[in-house]
């Protein structure tokens, strides 16, 4: 058996073998080995025994962008297809942004399926009279959830245009219904690269056709339809009245490198929806690649590898300490009970909230962890006779009565302060925030609760180190690497989509490590404690304000 050591040894290796091998597969995309070919003329003249593949934008020819719409996802002339835009003399080497208006059919409106097929080719030639044109094809439209409505629940007040929608999809508000891209994002790989014919990346073959001239093989320009740039904040929803919806069509040309991994980015965005990621979930994983630049997102991978490594190694020191914990001495009960509760709150909003996948599993699983550790705390014990069973609650020690009372005193001066702001708290958002349901608003004010003012419940344990002039109780190795975490989820908190309160919750744990790592070495004493919660809370309305004036603004 391995000692528990040379295990996180051997996860730590594992982890530097597989950060070392993600490192040398991410060169290789970006760094394709082009073909030592002598030159196209010197080639020919060789029979192209070389084995080159020739970029025919090297010849400079004079190309024309068209894109058509249809509701069919094949054609084969040009009959029942719209042209919404013709770019003649298109120059691959300048961006530009159109906006057009494009006819929705029928088929369309009844919940059908749009497509644009974008064709590249010689200005002058209609598209399919051009033996060398390039095209592609994009769905226009896409299926999701309309997103439930919201009121105010003392009033019933809504927005006209939500009140008709529900009156016609009342029945139909979980089925999914054709929402319209509202953008269409396209690139062409502009460099003049030469591949060697005999190790051509399998990932850019697909996207390329080839044609003989003469006595060397040439590749006609690569287009390429970038899925990452649409987003569900993009989306609109089709109604049955809707005869035209706008169409932005945007043009980027596009490096070698940036094309092979953005076509592996979205094989991965893919494969998840094929995992049963919603839209709404892959639009978060978009997110990462759209909205930062390639620099950032090579730090953002280091940084979500490394999270990766301590969220395991927290994840096992944790349970460690928990399984074998046989006594509750110097440790406080109700904050136990109130990280459960809190978690399984978190846990229930993200889930009504329809948050990313990305962070609804883990908060489910600490959800679960943390309904153990109060069976662990409460030593809660299920005999079972036959069909019934029965809990039965473990006798506490004169160590754990003593801690228990410190406890109980710390909870009683809490809950002067605390139940006051969380009612409060509710009955103003009841007053002026809209929610779908009551449910969603039980959940929003228990959840802003925990958020705003959860921090506190770590008092308890600090007035119990406070009395028992000991922190030899806690599992540090866990906290140590929780502290990283909660680091790495600040960077995190701007990269991933969430709710603005859990985005301030991963600040305001900030403050929480901090408070215990300094009492690793010191015990605070009550004063400083009431004075580190009062800063705390005060910090954390500043920063929500200032952050309601920022959103209010833009």
């Amino acid at each position: 058996m391995l000692s528990r050591s040379s295990f996180t040894s051997l996860v730590v290796g594992v982890f530097a073998v597989y950060v070392a091998h993600t490192c040398w597969v991410m060169y290789g995309i970006v760094c394709t080995r082009p073909c030592p070919g002598p030159g196209p003329a010197k080639e020919e003249r060789a029979g192209g025994a070389a084995g080159c593949i020739w970029p025919y934008l090297a010849r400079r020819p004079k190309l024309q962008l068209s894109v058509y719409t249809t509701t069919r996802s094949n054609i084969g002339a040009e009959n029942n297809i719209d042209l919404i835009l013709n770019v003649e003399d298109f120059d691959i080497e300048s961006r530009f942004e159109r906006t057009v208006n494009v006819s929705v059919p029928k088929k369309t409106r009844n919940n059908g399926t749009l497509y644009a097929y974008i064709f590249l080719h010689h200005a002058g030639i209609l598209p399919w009279h051009d033996g060398k044109q390039v095209h592609i094809v994009s769905p226009l439209t896409t299926y999701m959830v309309p997103k439930a409505e919201e009121v105010n629940l003392i009033t019933g007040e809504s927005t006209t245009q939500q009140i008709e929608a529900e009156k016609k999809q009342t029945n139909a508000l979980d089925e999914p219904v054709s929402h319209w891209r509202s953008r269409l994002t396209l690139n062409v790989m502009v460099e003049d690269f030469v591949f060697d014919g005999s190790s051509l990346p399998a990932d850019v073959h697909r996207y390329m056709k080839m044609v003989q001239l003469g006595k060397t093989v040439h590749y006609l320009p690569i287009l390429f339809i970038d899925q990452l740039s649409n987003r569900v904040k993009d989306l609109m929803i089709i109604n049955r009245s809707t005869t035209e919806l706008p169409l932005t069509v945007s043009y980027d040309k596009i490096s070698l490198g940036k094309l092979r991994f953005w076509i592996h980015m979205q094989d991965a965005v893919f494969s998840l929806q094929q995992f049963g990621f919603s839209e709404k979930d892959a639009d978060e994983v978009k997110g990462i690649f759209v909205d930062t630049n390639l620099y950032f997102l090579a730090l953002t991978f280091f940084v979500a590898a490394f999270h990766l490594l301590f969220d395991f190694l927290a994840f096992k020191n944790d349970i460690s300490f928990w399984k074998k914990k046989k006594s509750m001495t110097g440790m406080s009960t109700k904050a136990v009970l109130w990280r459960c509760f809190s978690t399984v709150v978190i846990f229930l909003f993200l889930l009504d909230e329809q948050t990313s996948l990305l962070v609804l599993i883990p908060a489910g699983v600490g959800a679960v962890i943390e309904l153990w550790k109060v069976k662990k705390a409460l030593k809660m014990t299920v005999i079972w006779r036959g069909m019934r069973s029965t809990i039965q609650f473990g006798a506490y020690s004169e160590s754990e009565k003593r801690t228990e009372e410190y406890d109980t005193q710390a909870m009683k001066y809490l809950s002067y302060l605390l139940y006051p702001l969380c009612i409060g708290g509710a009955a103003y958002s009841l007053l002026n925030v809209k929610y779908k349901s009551w449910y969603s608003w039980l959940i929003n004010s228990f959840v802003n609760g925990v958020y705003a003012f959860g921090f506190l419940f770590m008092l308890p344990q600090l007035f119990v180190n406070y009395k028992m002039k000991s922190v030899a109780h806690l599992p540090w190795k866990a906290f140590t690497y929780k502290a990283f975490n909660t680091f790495i989820d600040d960077i995190f908190a701007f990269i991933i989509t969430m709710p603005t309160s859990h985005r301030l919750a991963c600040f305001r744990d900030d403050v929480v490590f901090l408070v215990y790592l300094y009492q690793r070495w010191y015990v605070f004493p009550p004063s400083l404690l009431l004075f580190l919660s009062i800063f705390t809370v005060v910090c954390q309305l500043l920063i929500h304000a200032a952050v309601s004036t920022v959103i209010s603004q833009i």
